[in-house]
């Protein structure tokens, strides 16, 4: 494994973190999760990343759990607020109340004192932002939080935010956008804004919602037990991975397979390291179902990937790549 700074801080990472979106507290068991969180510490990863809306509020938990007993120094943990985690009114969103509470919770689900990267995981149109940056800022100074980040903010939203972490003196360090060989809508315009606030990028779904796993073949059916069959329906699924399960892209991906074979990696290996060669990116969060995943994605780390295999990597892909900034967040 090998690790990076995160943007312009002193912060460590592993440029792998193992993350808990859909897995942990939903579609894997805990004895599994605790399994992939032991395989990740033994490959190397210090980072794990988890929210508190994540299998409703269970998903920290179980990384708590699995994370027990660990040296806290040795370890990274990440986990956001914002997205609703009760009926109530304020059980959602970036006011003082919900951010105060929400972090208080989170450290109890995850048996922690503090938590590495706090991350906004939205923007909340509804909470000035100034109340919203006073509170990570007495979380910081109270210690419960090292370091403030973002997920799926704009440009526009990153350069209000790093203005105010300065005139408050907080720690602002990380952005957590999607992104992937399909997905580059942060290229253009979040990348530049970061790299100017000091941000590092920790990037989530580098395989594009599974398309580029290479699991989805073009004219079949979806393998049961897959993510598209166990998410099927759902707008956040649809929406996305929606838009690249069509048998003209599964064929385009199909031919990255000959280029992932002549470098000796599989194609989730390529998917990962095609990420990693930005130097913009810090980590790359992966998820697992089981630890022989985390085993295989971690193998990514170090892969160099030279300009002709990134050209040819761009030239099988052609229009199926996004990179509409518009589509951010």
């Amino acid at each position: 494994m090998e690790y990076r700074k995160l943007g312009n801080s002193g912060l460590t990472v592993s440029e792998i973190s193992l993350g808990n979106w859909i897995t942990h507290g939903s579609q894997v068991d805990d004895p599994t999760a605790q399994a992939c969180v032991q395989a990740a510490l033994e490959a190397g990863i210090t980072t794990f990343d988890t929210a508190d809306v994540y299998s409703d509020t269970k998903a920290e938990t179980v990384l708590g759990q699995a994370l027990k007993g660990v040296p806290r120094e040795n370890i990274e943990l990440c986990t956001k607020v914002c997205h609703p985690t009760g009926p109530g009114h304020n059980n959602r969103g970036l006011s003082r109340k919900h951010i105060m509470e929400a972090c208080s919770a989170s450290l109890q689900r995850l048996q922690t004192d503090y938590i590495d990267v706090y991350y906004a995981h939205r923007y909340d149109t509804h909470t000035p932002l100034e109340e919203t940056f006073l509170a990570f800022a007495d979380l910081v100074r109270q210690g419960m939080v090292h370091y403030i980040g973002v997920s799926e903010w704009t440009s526009a939203q990153i350069e209000q935010g790093s203005a105010l972490a300065k005139e408050l003196r907080v720690p602002f360090i990380a952005s957590q956008p999607q992104y992937s060989m399909l997905w580059r809508v942060i290229e253009q315009e979040v990348v530049p804004a970061s790299v100017q606030a000091g941000l590092g990028q920790i990037t989530w779904s580098p395989l594009a919602q599974g398309i580029l796993s290479g699991k989805y073949l073009p004219y079949e059916a979806v393998p049961p037990g897959s993510r598209a069959a166990a998410q099927a329906g759902k707008p956040f699924f649809n929406k996305l991975a929606g838009r690249w399960l069509h048998d003209d892209v599964l064929t385009a991906v199909q031919q990255l397979l000959p280029l992932a074979k002549e470098l000796g990696l599989t194609l989730p290996q390529l998917a990962v390291a095609w990420v990693l060669h930005h130097p913009y990116v810090s980590s790359v969060i992966i998820g697992a179902s089981g630890p022989e995943q985390v085993l295989e994605n971690v193998k990514a780390s170090g892969v160099k990937l030279d300009q002709d295999i990134l050209t040819r990597m761009d030239e099988i892909l052609g229009k199926w790549i996004e990179r509409n900034p518009v589509l951010t967040g």
